[in-house]
């Protein structure tokens, strides 16, 4: 039987979700743990690879094994052996053909930035110190509706297909003394919202003009965008499925 497993975790200890050679990876303890409780080697495959440093408040990933009789209690026992930064929050059983990455919908990141100083804050978002101006980052963010191919804002060398995502949304929004960018997509490249975030501010440093933001991504060239936010400040807060792919839905 398959089933789909929900986590939350904080990226700081962790090179991402995805298994590497010499590095711990949040892939890598969680299938250590399931395979300690469950008594059994199990392979555990995400919706999708966050970068080392980045955070998840919602990552699913889907395992098979045969009937769970307490999940409740696979819950608990999971929580209480992997370690703090990395929580379990859901378990179900869905269509053996479900795939957790492939099935995906949409993927929703945020990017938070704070313009207060706060050690509470330092690890979870980016500290800059001037404002930047806002309603060109959003006219700029907007704009990103309306392009298909963004492998300026690809990590380079990588192996992908196709560089074609659909964004659904970008926008950006203040709250008390942060800054926040919420992206929605149907998928997204290695380091784009970071290299996206770190572009954009430079739209609202008046670095670049929202025309030579236009021009880089037509550009298709990586080079010409802006450096990369630091990972720690990116969350994957959300990925959607269809509702068919769960049983008894």
């Amino acid at each position: 039987m398959r089933y789909f497993i929900e986590i939350a975790y904080n990226g700081k200890n962790y090179h991402g979700w995805q298994i590497q050679p010499d590095a711990v990876s949040v892939q890598e303890v969680l299938e250590q743990t399931l395979s300690t409780l469950l008594r059994k080697d199990i392979k555990v495959t995400g919706a999708g690879r966050t970068d080392t440093g980045v955070h998840a408040k919602q990552l699913f990933a889907h395992f098979d094994e045969e009937v769970i009789e307490d999940i409740p209690d696979l819950m608990y026992r999971l929580n209480s052996f992997l370690p703090k930064d990395i929580s379990v929050q859901h378990i179900f059983e869905v269509k053996k053909e479900a795939h957790a990455r492939f099935d995906a919908v949409s993927r929703t990141y945020e990017y938070i930035i704070s313009f207060k100083k706060d050690p509470f804050l330092d690890e979870f978002s980016y500290y800059i110190h001037h404002k930047p101006n806002v309603d060109i980052m959003n006219e700029a963010a907007n704009s990103l509706l309306n392009y298909k191919d963004f492998q300026c804002f690809s990590r380079s060398k990588t192996d992908v297909k196709t560089y074609y995502c659909k964004v659904q949304k970008a926008i950006w929004t203040e709250r008390d003394s942060q800054l926040i960018f919420t992206i929605v997509a149907d998928r997204f490249l290695r380091n784009m919202v970071r290299a996206v975030v770190g572009t954009l501010l430079e739209v609202g440093f008046e670095k670049i003009s929202l025309s030579q933001f236009h021009e880089i991504i037509e550009s298709k060239d990586r080079n010409k965008a802006g450096a990369s936010a630091p990972a720690h400040g990116l969350y994957l807060t959300e990925v959607t499925y269809p509702e068919h792919i769960k049983i008894n839905s």
